[in-house]
This record gives C-alpha cells, sequence and structure tokens, in this order.
C-alpha cells in the first residue's frame, strides 16, 4: 500500500473520528459561498478547453481533456437554477468522482478547504426551487455556506439507466420486513426505497445520522428492540449532524442498538472505506451506485437473518 494512499487513510479516519466534514468552498455568480465533500473532489483547475461530445446529455456544456482523459462538464450554476448573470464567466473546473464516475463542474471561483464539525451543518430549507439541490447549510467565520448535493444535481442532468432490472420479492420469513435507511441526499433515498420496494420490503427515510441514532434510541427506551423492527440499517457515510461512522460507533457502543446489521453505502471510491468499516465495527459496505449490488447484499442479509 503506498505511503500517499496510507496518508489519506489516516487523514480520513481522523476527520471521521471527530465527526467532522473537509469542504472545498467555492462561487458562483454571486457573493454566496458553495461547499462541497473535499473527498469528492480529484482536482481543481483554470477552465480548459471545452470540446462536444455526441453522446453527452443536453444539460452538459462540453467535454475537458484532463490528463489525456475526457471528463464531461456541467456548468454548475445552470444546473441548479442559479440566477443567471450574463456577465457570468466560470473560470474554474472542479474535477469530482463519485458514485463511480468522473465529471466536472465549472463554478466561479474557488475559495479555500475547511474542516467544519458536522454537528454545525443544519437541514436546509424546505423552499423549493435550487434548495432541493442543497444537502446542509453551515456558517464558517460568519459567512453562510450551502452545501451541493452534487449526487442530485448529476442524477438530474444525465438520469442513468438501472440495472436492476426486475427483482422478485424475498420470500417471508419470521423476522422484520423493514430497513432504516439514512442518507442527506433525497435521491439517494428514493433509489434505495425503490430497490427495498422491489424486494418487498418497506423503509424507514431519515436523513442525518443523529435523527437515526435518536429514533433507535426511543425504540429502545419505549420497549420495543430495533433489531425487532429493522432487518438491518443502510446508512450514507458523509451527512450533516452525524456521519456514518460515528452512527456505526455510536451503534456498537449501545447494548440496546450494538446487535443491528450496519451496512455503510457511500458516493465515494477509494480504499479508505473499507478501513474505516472495519474501524467503526460495520458489517458491510457498497459503494454507491449499482442496484444490484445493493439489492444482493439486503438478500443476502435478509437470507441469513431469517
Amino acid at each position: 500500500m503506498s505511503q500517499d494512499l496510507l496518508d489519506r487513510i489516516d487523514q480520513r479516519t481522523r476527520l471521521a473520528g471527530h465527526n467532522r466534514l473537509a469542504l472545498l468552498l467555492f462561487r458562483l455568480a454571486s457573493r454566496q459561498l458553495f461547499g462541497v465533500n473535499v473527498f469528492k473532489v480529484q482536482e481543481v483547475l483554470p477552465r480548459p478547453a471545452l470540446f462536444t461530445l455526441p453522446s453527452l446529455p443536453p444539460a452538459f456544456v462540453g467535454a475537458a481533456d484532463v490528463r489525456g482523459r475526457s471528463v464531461p462538464v456541467l456548468d454548475l450554476a445552470r444546473a441548479i437554477g442559479h440566477a443567471a448573470d450574463p456577465q457570468f464567466d466560470p473560470r474554474y473546473l472542479v474535477v469530482t468522482e463519485f458514485n463511480r464516475s468522473v465529471q466536472g463542474f465549472l463554478v466561479g471561483s474557488v475559495d479555500r478547504i475547511v474542516n467544519i464539525a458536522v454537528e454545525h451543518i443544519q437541514p436546509p430549507p424546505e423552499l423549493g426551487g435550487d434548495c432541493r439541490y442543497l444537502t446542509g447549510v453551515t456558517r464558517h467565520q460568519g459567512e453562510l455556506i450551502q452545501l451541493i448535493d452534487v449526487e442530485s444535481v448529476l442524477a438530474e442532468s444525465a438520469p442513468r439507466c438501472s440495472d436492476i432490472g426486475s427483482l422478485n420479492a424475498l420470500p417471508a420469513g419470521p423476522g422484520p420486513r423493514e430497513v432504516l435507511v439514512v442518507d442527506d441526499s433525497r435521491v439517494a433515498r428514493n433509489q434505495i426505497r425503490a430497490v427495498l420496494n422491489q424486494l418487498g420490503l418497506e423503509a424507514m427515510l431519515l436523513s442525518d445520522g443523529r435523527q437515526a441514532l435518536e429514533h433507535l434510541q426511543a425504540l429502545a427506551q419505549g420497549g420495543q428492540p430495533p433489531q425487532e423492527r429493522y432487518a438491518m440499517v443502510i446508512s450514507d457515510i458523509e451527512m450533516p449532524a452525524m456521519d456514518g461512522y460515528t452512527l456505526t460507533t455510536e451503534i456498537r457502543r449501545d447494548p440496546a442498538l450494538r446487535g443491528l446489521h450496519v451496512l455503510l453505502h457511500t458516493s465515494l471510491s477509494g480504499v479508505f472505506n473499507q478501513a474505516m468499516v472495519e474501524r467503526v465495527g460495520a458489517d458491510d459496505f457498497v459503494p454507491k451506485y449499482s442496484e444490484r449490488e445493493l439489492a444482493q447484499r439486503v438478500a443476502a442479509r435478509i437470507g441469513a437473518a431469517a
């Protein structure tokens, strides 16, 4: 294992251990600061020349040659419906990797990288419009930061073909038929629920780890063992209020919860995720997003429990 990879694992471990999120801050066509998880960012470049590709969805403005690789490029301000400014000329390309794909986002300017305690990140306002592309809001040194849900942006700009096909419902058994799904992305929650419903399972949807932990503890305190209600927990890793690593750690610490089966589900690529799964005591890990792979893991868990 290379030293660079070891360094990245160590960095990720330290951040997750302190329930913190590293954000790349940038601006679009105004003074408003936006943020994206820095672990989804491969590099930031001055805007390169763009060329057309016939296979690109209409929402993309072109493709860029990045180190010998053709990377599809979205104008982020346009993609989220940000107020148009005829004088705005995005000058930087943020190259990202998540959900097993690489894409670039054009932004106006890049500010800096900051580490934010996830408990300081609040849910976005429910106001519709471009707010549907936010996973949270926070402040740093007095400035408001809006966290972009790049998974939703990509899903709406480049709808993907499902690989799930038609699934048979899992046979009825003695165990629970409901799954607790924890993810700050609206798109991801709906995708996971669709898989579970095809398998004949119900889904309880929550948007961050703290909500999930409080919900599970309330069940236990009310006399209902969470393992009797939920067959498993499927949790994202990068979330406001409490990340998936910390949620898993808290579940394993609580005698009333520690028997829950936890599957971590993340859009981030990299070996460091597997290292963290072992560290926090999760039962399984699936990178986003393959419906078929997720369905196979859920089916295996339900079958084992039965």
